[in-house]
């Protein structure tokens, strides 16, 4: 049941939305810095954490590593939290330089599941970043799993609101092929949903394409199902 509820709901946000065509980043490296930078911020402060890394000639790995942490935490204050942020970056590149010679792309030859955890072992690096950088960066096939996924899956009665990451993550890899495509498809508009329609307070959810209950309000004028479970 709830494999063929992933997949439904996979169809109706793509049937609304289309293509959304994620991550953006003109390099891999780029894509991984990107998934820390979005730590606790949004998309357009990390853009110009990136511009400035970009004006810098800093966006990459040796060149990061080169650098000093108050020079990086400075091109990076954008993105808020910047000091701790350039120390996660440092972590980051000096794995990148110390295990794959600061070639980012060296890492897709390491096996999936190992590469994850040393990912893991990473200073300031999580579940959903390491699986950030696996599928977008890399071309894993690792589903990410956000506040968003959490969000909709609970108010969808998919998942408690308790259920912690790996639990979720597991729900689609038994539901989904391992496509990085269709994954990394799937995620972005889970994202698209979760900031359009299915928002923390005030959710919109007899508009949202996930909705068994029609456009507005249940034909009605009752409060639609998914709206009484999100209050």
């Amino acid at each position: 049941m709830i494999k063929g509820k992933l997949r439904e709901f996979y169809t109706r946000l793509f049937d609304a939305f289309g293509r959304q065509r994620w991550w953006p980043g003109e390099t891999p490296f780029e894509v991984a810095v990107g998934a820390v930078l979005t730590q606790n911020t949004n998309w357009g402060n990390v853009e110009k954490a990136i511009r400035n890394l970009k004006e810098a000639n800093a966006l990459c790995s040796l060149a990061m590593d080169r650098m000093s942490n108050e020079r990086l935490a400075e091109l990076v204050r954008p993105s808020g939290y910047f000091n701790i942020k350039a120390l996660r970056l440092k972590a980051l590149v000096s794995f990148i330089v110390s295990g794959y010679q600061g070639n980012i792309l060296r890492m897709r030859d390491t096996e999936t599941a190992v590469l994850r955890e040393k990912l893991l072992a990473i200073n300031g690096i999580g579940p959903e970043t390491a699986d950030s950088i696996l599928l977008y960066a890399l071309e894993k096939p690792v589903f990410v799993v956000d506040a968003y996924t959490k969000r909709i899956l609970a108010r969808h009665e998919i998942i408690s609101g308790e259920t912690d990451y790996s639990h979720v993550q597991e729900l689609f890899h038994k539901s989904l092929a391992p496509d990085v495509k269709l994954y990394n498809e799937y995620h972005a508009l889970i994202v698209k949903a979760g900031k359009t329609f299915c928002r923390p307070r005030a959710p919109l959810c007899g508009s949202c394409p996930l909705s068994d209950d029609g456009p507005g309000k249940n034909g009605n004028g009752k409060p639609s199902a998914a709206e009484k479970r999100a209050r």
